[in-house]
């Protein structure tokens, strides 16, 4: 459970990388937002190159906080209780709305591609659609969702039923859009 601890692509996430940078090499796009973890700032950085842009990073995108979980191999961790320390859903979301909010006022009317981690990438999809984590599609390493942030503005509750596969099919882009892209 790496959480956030800084970490460092390996060969594979260096090429994961390269392979989401080559996807949207012919996307326009106008900034680069990325989650402040070593892994994720050079994701993102691999992706920028191309297009000439430099990135701003915020702890906003940060993966989960796993408490006293972070450094445990998972499969050790069937039966255990949750500690305390580990950072509720509520907390994710609320972290997830800001980080809209950030991008709507910060980039009104551009495209951005934000790099971030799994579980956050699911609590900002989850925000978006408003509906619960549990219903949103896993993100794989490398993956990219287009989302329209002018969803955002009906994004301050999250009180609504959507299912995985709305999430998962939400690829529509408006003047404002984020790629979401996903860093491990």
């Amino acid at each position: 459970m790496q959480g956030q601890t800084q970490g460092e692509l390996n060969d594979e996430g260096r090429h994961q990388a390269r392979q989401v940078a080559q996807r949207l090499a012919g996307e326009r796009f106008d900034a680069v937002v990325s989650s402040d973890l070593k892994r994720a700032v050079q994701t993102a950085e691999i992706i920028a190159e191309p297009h000439g842009l430099a990135v701003t990073t915020t702890p906003m995108l940060r993966e989960r906080d796993w408490g006293s979980f972070t450094g445990r191999y998972i499969p050790d961790l069937r039966g255990e209780v949750w500690p305390d320390d580990i950072e509720s859903e509520e907390d994710l979301l609320r972290r997830a709305r800001s980080f809209l909010a950030y991008i709507t006022a910060t980039y009104p009317d551009k495209r951005v591609v934000a790099v971030g981690h799994g579980i956050i990438n699911k609590a900002v999809l989850a925000v978006v659609a408003q509906c619960p984590m549990r219903e949103v599609q896993r993100m794989m390493n490398a993956e990219v969702r287009i989302l329209s942030t002018s969803a955002v503005a009906v994004a301050a509750t999250t009180t609504a039923a959507c299912t995985a596969a709305a999430v998962a099919g939400a690829g529509t882009t408006a003047d404002t859009s984020t790629a979401a892209a996903t860093a491990e």
